[in-house]
């Protein structure tokens, strides 16, 4: 009977002690509780702007233009958005999978002809060519995102993975070009892809997801012909705005020589070449109803991670850090102002001014270097511990959010001995001082 009692109390007691560790966290159950899922590293980079002048004659309220993926299809319900519509023919040349050896010749020849085009580029490739990357913006062409590893099987399971990809390529790109790219396409395109969950959580994450209406085929199997390619890619479409899916991954050699006469075809015609942005009317396929995931992301990892990341590509105020003769920035949208505090990810911070940041699983502390100052934070229960004086931990506002520590940029500061001296606010960014 004792023993019964014994194992009983036992249980009882662990039970106790593995709900308080889910609430201290403040992770949602879908990530180990020992796991620092901090966003990557973000390096520090020029805030930029926009080369594009994209001409247009008014504006229209509407919604996506969707095209039928299959018969029977349910269609995307998605809330009225300001475009700008093109009255004149325009068309959009778009070139997914890139970049690769094939981008430089699409490059060369579209600065040849005068026009501009739309890179959707695949996050593992711009890692081995960001000088590809670099090109396509200093060009003035558009950049969108489409996804690190092109894989379907780890994209289309669950939306977290899917979410992932296109967050992983984000920074890619930004620690490249300085700016996050909001276009994205789906690799394989929407349909049979995308359920109403997926158009609806990217829509609210701020980004905004182009399928095609003219499809040059050049995918259909490996070696499609050039003269196949130009005639698909040449079909007349309804209306005046034609959106053309091309390919400069490797393999696409065809597809580069199919793309004179594809540009000789549409400026025949009289149509402008322009690129695509925000604000022009997006073309998305009807999801399938086999689309439907059995996996849905709960309503905690939809607040900490999609509510929260439009904000990024919000205009305001840059946040600016001088900081033991280095500086570095925040766009509007990377930094919080609560209750009179600046607020920044501690990863990004530290890595920004040069310092290393590290996960210890065992603690669940992050342990901090930068600028000859080591300590650890404790983002559960928030607190800071300096580990070259011997110090008592001190009280911190540090704590988590999706898996990312934000910590007070002045306790941040400070802890690393360089105290600020001076903050200054502007119309156009607030200038944080550090010794």
């Amino acid at each position: 009977m004792k023993s019964m009692v014994r194992v009983t109390a036992i249980a009882v007691i662990f039970g106790i002690l593995a709900v308080l560790i889910m609430i201290g966290t403040g992770l949602s159950n879908e990530q180990p509780v020992d796991m620092y899922v901090e966003q990557p590293s973000m390096a520090s980079a020029p805030v930029a702007v926009s080369q594009q002048n994209i001409q247009v004659k008014a504006y229209e309220t509407n919604k996506p233009k969707i095209i039928p993926a299959s018969k029977g299809a349910s269609a995307v319900n998605a809330a009225p958005v300001s475009y700008k519509k093109q009255t004149e023919k325009t068309v959009y040349l778009t070139f997914d999978d890139g970049p690769s050896d094939l981008t430089l010749e699409v490059l060369d020849i579209l600065k040849r002809e005068g026009i501009k085009g739309t890179f959707f580029v695949v996050g593992k490739e711009a890692e081995t060519r960001p000088e590809i990357i670099n090109r396509i913006y200093e060009e003035g062409h558009a950049i969108g995102n489409h996804s690190y590893d092109h894989r379907y099987d780890e994209l289309y399971g669950r939306f977290q993975d899917f979410w992932g990809q296109i967050k992983k390529t984000e920074e890619i790109i930004r620690l490249i070009t300085g700016e996050r790219p909001q276009l994205v396409r789906a690799p394989g395109g929407t349909a049979g892809h995308f359920d109403e969950a997926y158009f609806q959580y990217m829509k609210q994450g701020g980004y905004h997801v182009f399928d095609w209406n003219v499809d040059s085929g050049d995918s259909k199997y490996r070696g499609v012909p050039a003269k196949d390619i130009l005639k698909g890619a040449t079909t007349k479409v309804n209306g005046n705005e034609a959106i053309v899916l091309l390919h400069d991954g490797k393999g696409h050699a065809e597809s580069i020589k199919a793309l004179p006469g594809i540009i000789s075809y549409y400026k025949k015609l009289g149509y402008a070449f322009e690129v695509l942005t925000t604000e022009t009317q997006p073309v998305q396929f009807r999801p399938k109803s086999s689309a439907q995931k059995a996996s849905q992301p709960s309503k905690q990892w939809i607040n900490e991670h999609v509510a929260v990341n439009a904000a990024l590509f919000e205009s305001g105020r840059m946040l600016a850090v001088e900081f033991g003769g280095m500086e570095t920035a925040f766009a509007a949208g990377e930094y919080r102002l609560v209750d009179g505090r600046l607020m920044v990810p501690l990863r990004s911070l530290v890595e920004r001014l040069g310092g290393s940041v590290s996960w210890k699983p065992h603690t669940k502390t992050v342990q901090v270097s930068l600028a000859g100052k080591r300590w650890e934070a404790d983002p559960v229960g928030g607190l800071l511990f300096p580990l070259q004086t011997g110090e008592r931990p001190v009280s911190s506002e540090i704590h988590l959010i999706g898996g990312t520590a934000w910590i007070p940029l002045r306790e941040a500061l400070d802890f690393s001995g360089k105290p600020v001296t001076k903050v200054t606010y502007k119309e156009s960014e607030y200038r944080v001082l550090a010794l």
